[in-house]
């Protein structure tokens, strides 16, 4: 036979096997030659249900296993400044009527923007809300009405000032965010060169302000954050930078110093030796740390860098200006680049190819998180935190990222579960159907002291007893071996009620009267010929399985936060808060974990269809 028709034939006979040559048999000779695999497998396709089932199913078990390599999982993660965010996509689309005027300012808080144009006015964009009852987006109508030279935003509240020299602040100001210094107040009214306003800067509850006089105006929360100025730099002050809770200046003179009064317990106070006897050009920060441009080009870092912002990259060119978000920096170099570097957990360093192609970049406004680029054309690049699809929990956690990882916890909690119960009751059930006898007796007896027990009462207690000695992977392999422990009952009585009916066969006999053993028959003969309701249990066990460690999650006593399983993550949702005020947080953790459920329970409900005999007639 020639190669051709081998492989025809091969063809063929794949096809028949496999897929079903029906122009060339007919109906009666398809049902005669097919197996009950391909029947099974035929009935299966054949339920829309089922099939609906089955490609969902397998949609979230890419997603989950998929998934964590594009949104890993840092158990150490969490930032207070960006708690309890609704689902959202907007932190970086400023409206169009401020681009099609012309951008003067922007400034940006955690998860808002604000941005003045050539005419003075103010627009916002992104999540506004900074607390339950103060949104940024409230904004005074005197505000509105004036002609701003200079915005600033804050954690929890934003600073503007006017062509007249007035400071607008709102927000949060329950705690003496508006409650300026008396010095302060005596320079604005004195107006003039004392009140020549040239910087305006706010960070985490405090604010400043730079006059051309070099005077430094600090007020805010002074609890929080260190606003006093030492009288030995009044009217030297050139620049100032602030940290979360303290500031950096930099001086007339071109040297950088820490002007405060926490100079002995300050991380910024001892100023670096590569900016000793070298002028300084700019200065910048982030939440903990500061950084200074020398006139030769240097970047120098100090203070609580611990996130990268002291791994300056090398630069193609000398740096003009730089800036500070909260965990990263930016620099303008002198031939048009832009160069970020620092934390990258929402892409915040990475500049798009854009704007180094764009040769026209004349100023940059960073925040903690976002990064605004202008061009001398008036076209304005960005790239950061745009927002979160799925929002952030109380701890400022992404919830894609926890759902997404808590899915593949869950699902191989699950079926490890299943497994191990399916071999304890494969192997007791066919021990005592097929021997029966007193050993069908003590299993028998065993199995009702096992099922008789409270199933999630035990399961908690024993997980607090046992799980307490115990880190978060092994309760979780504690979990696994407790739920096969504890589930393989209802298997062992299916597959015994099978093999009693099984071992009377003609087939059986035959094998017993041709001297195989024993344990042959049971496990090669018998079972094959029940591994088809095996297969339906096993499902409809993995999907119990999967709600049985939610519950036990939910309740405490399943694997303890921070390691994420889709029943811990609706732990919040026993808090009236969470759900009256928070409802993505159980909402979409609920969403995912019920369609799975749902989806397993179609799957076994069309597998046991499909493998009923009776199911099968035309």
């Amino acid at each position: 036979m020639s190669n051709k028709k081998k492989e025809f034939f091969l063809v063929r006979w794949l096809k028949r096997c496999f897929l079903g040559d029906r122009s060339e048999i007919s109906l009666e000779d398809e049902e005669k030659i097919q197996t009950p695999m391909r029947a099974m497998v035929q009935s299966f396709v054949h339920k829309p249900l089922a099939m609906l089932g089955l490609i969902v199913f397998l949609a979230i078990f890419v997603f989950v296993i998929v998934g964590p390599h594009y949104w890993p999982l840092d158990l150490s993660d969490q930032d207070a400044s960006l708690t309890n965010l609704p689902p959202s996509n907007d932190m970086m689309s400023v409206p169009k009527e401020l681009l099609e005027t012309g951008i003067a300012d922007i400034a940006s808080g955690n998860t808002y923007g604000i941005g003045t144009d050539v005419n003075g006015n103010l627009y916002m964009w992104g999540h506004t809300r900074v607390t339950d009852k103060i949104d940024m987006a409230d904004i005074p109508q005197e505000v509105l009405d004036a002609d701003l030279t200079y915005i600033a935003a804050g954690t929890d509240h934003c600073v503007a000032v006017g062509e007249d020299g007035q400071v607008y602040v709102w927000g949060n100001t329950r705690l003496q965010q508006d409650k300026f210094s008396s010095d302060m107040t005596k320079a604005m009214k004195k107006g003039g060169d004392a009140w020549d306003v040239i910087q305006l800067e706010a960070s985490n509850q405090f604010s400043a302000i730079v006059t051309s006089d070099g005077n430094l105006y600090l007020w805010g929360n002074g609890n929080m954050a260190d606003i006093k100025l030492r009288s030995k730099y009044e009217g030297k002050i050139a620049k100032v930078a602030l940290t979360e809770n303290e500031y950096i200046a930099l001086l007339t003179d071109g040297t950088v110093a820490y002007t405060g009064y926490k100079d002995k317990n300050s991380p910024f106070a001892k100023i670096p030796a590569e900016l000793k006897g070298k002028t300084v050009v700019d200065i910048a920060s982030t939440s903990k740390s500061v950084a200074a441009i020398t006139e030769d080009g240097q970047i120098v870092v100090w203070g609580n860098a611990t996130k990268g912002e002291a791994d300056v990259p090398e630069l193609s060119s000398k740096p003009v200006h730089l800036y500070g978000g909260r965990y990263h920096y930016t620099a303008l170099l002198e031939n048009g680049d832009v160069v970020s570097w620092g934390n990258n957990k929402y892409h915040q360093i990475d500049v798009p190819d854009a704007v180094n192609s764009a040769d026209n970049i004349e100023r940059i406004f960073v925040s903690n998180y976002q990064n605004y680029a202008l061009g001398s054309d008036g076209k304005l690049y960005t790239w950061g935190l745009k927002g979160f699809t799925l929002g952030t929990d109380s701890l400022g956690r992404d919830m894609l990222t926890r759902i997404v990882n808590g899915g593949r916890v869950t699902m191989t909690v699950g079926a490890i579960s299943v497994v191990i119960a399916t071999i304890l009751g494969v192997l007791f059930g066919g021990l005592a159907g097929y021997f029966g006898g007193h050993l069908d007796i003590i299993i028998m007896r065993i199995a009702e002291i096992v099922g008789g027990l409270p199933f999630i009462p035990f399961a908690m207690i024993l997980s607090a007893v046992i799980g307490t000695r115990l880190d978060p992977t092994q309760r979780m392999y504690l979990i696994m071996v407790v739920l096969g422990v504890l589930s393989w009952v209802p298997t062992c009585r299916l597959v015994r009620a099978q093999i009693l009916a099984q071992r009377e066969m003609e087939y059986v006999t035959a094998a017993k009267a041709m001297g195989i053993r024993e344990g042959t028959i049971v496990f090669r003969h018998i079972l094959p010929n029940v591994v088809s309701l095996l297969i339906v249990s096993m499902t409809l066990d993995f999907a119990t399985c999967m709600l049985t460690e939610s519950t036990l999650s939910y309740l405490g006593f399943g694997i303890p936060l921070p390691t994420p399983t889709w029943g811990n993550l609706l732990n919040g949702a026993n808090n009236s808060i969470v759900i009256q005020q928070y409802w993505w947080q159980w909402v979409f953790p609920a969403l995912i974990f019920g369609i799975c459920t749902i989806c397993i329970n179609l799957i076994g409900d069309g597998l046991r269809d499909a493998l009923d005999p009776k199911a099968l007639e035309r």
